[in-house]
């Protein structure tokens, strides 16, 4: 596609995105389908949630046309979208009534499976580093993992549609230089697109939240593109573009494993949390990873361009200092 179709692909996707939110949120309001605040909260006042359900509205209808005018293998994409689907579906349950954990899980195995059970032999997800058996286990556990810490790391205001529109963005950007699989430039350009659509109600203060219906399907979604993009060859590109929910997830869930801390109970413990407790707005702390971001999507391009070396550790740097920064008591302003 040339750049004219591309920006109207993008910006048709993020108007229909911002305007299914908008709707989604006149409907949860008028339902009282609201996140009361608690003590493990960021927020203070009741807030719809549930504004997932217009990105899966918007963005899965136009990733299966997408693939029916650029896939070779359609399995992979009714796969991708039905395990998208049964996703957002059981999802939504879990935002109005909540599900065991371990029945959120099962469903993640499936959908995961699926998937990869479909996928073209495009090559190995880990750059040949351990046997194809391995590989495509280790792929499945990664995505699986995925899934989960976006869903963990959706604690403040505008945090993961920020997110979401970076790495989208960035496979994106790779993609269309690299010139590789036909589907993946036009998956991450209209994944960013439906965040940055959303990313307008949910931005500090929040009107609506992703909820689970929107997080667990983002990170499913997000997770085939990095797997995707590894697959062609780009394995250091697609670990730089996610390494900051990588390494806060990791680190903190690790910190709280180690502690004796249940790991899949709410907390307010990651380093984007600690940063709003020391002083920083939800606003400040979701732009300053959106910064860092921006960092790491050149790094990853960097990777792409034969740097791979020096642009994991460019990138290692980047988010330790973030890292770091973020866990920082604020000075106060005299």
């Amino acid at each position: 596609m040339d750049f004219l179709s591309l920006s109207f692909l993008f910006f048709s996707v993020l108007s229909a995105t911002l305007a299914a939110t908008f709707i989604v949120l006149r409907v949860l309001t008028k339902a009282s389908v609201l996140d009361h605040p608690n003590v493990r909260s960021s927020h203070t006042t009741p807030t719809p949630r549930g504004g997932g359900l217009a990105i899966v509205a918007i963005l899965i209808p136009v990733w299966v046309f997408i693939g029916l005018a650029k896939s070779e293998n359609m399995a992979e994409v009714w796969a991708l979208s039905g395990g998208a689907l049964a996703l957002a579906a059981m999802s939504w349950r879990d935002d109005i009534s909540g599900l065991p954990p371990i029945w959120r899980l099962l469903g993640q195995i499936a959908a995961v499976a699926l998937v990869l059970s479909v996928a073209p032999d495009n090559g190995p997800y880990f750059g040949g580093l351990v046997p194809p058996f391995l590989d495509l286990l280790a792929a499945g556990l990664l995505w699986i993992w995925f899934i989960n810490l976006f869903n963990f790391m959706d604690g403040i205001d505008g945090i993961s549609g920020i997110e979401a529109f970076c790495i989208g963005s960035g496979v994106g950007l790779i993609a269309l230089t690299a010139n590789l699989n036909g589907v993946l430039p036009l998956y991450g350009l209209t994944i960013a697109a439906a965040a940055l659509g959303f990313l307008w109600w949910n931005w500090h203060p929040a009107k609506i939240f992703l909820g689970d219906v929107g997080s667990v399907t983002l990170g499913f979604l997000l997770g085939w593109l990095l797997l995707a993009l590894s697959s062609e060859g780009q394995w250091a590109a697609a670990l730089i573009l996610p390494l900051y929910y990588l390494a806060d997830a990791t680190l903190t869930l690790a910190r709280r494993g180690l502690s004796g801390k249940k790991i899949w109970q709410a907390h307010r413990e990651h380093y984007y949390q600690r940063a709003v407790q020391n002083g920083f707005k939800h606003s400040e702390a979701a732009f300053i990873i959106f910064l860092a971001n921006l960092a790491l999507i050149a790094l990853a391009a960097l990777a792409a361009w034969g740097w791979t070396w020096l642009a994991v550790a460019a990138a290692s740097l980047v988010t330790a200092a973030l890292l770091f920064f973020l866990g920082s008591k604020r000075q106060s302003k005299a």
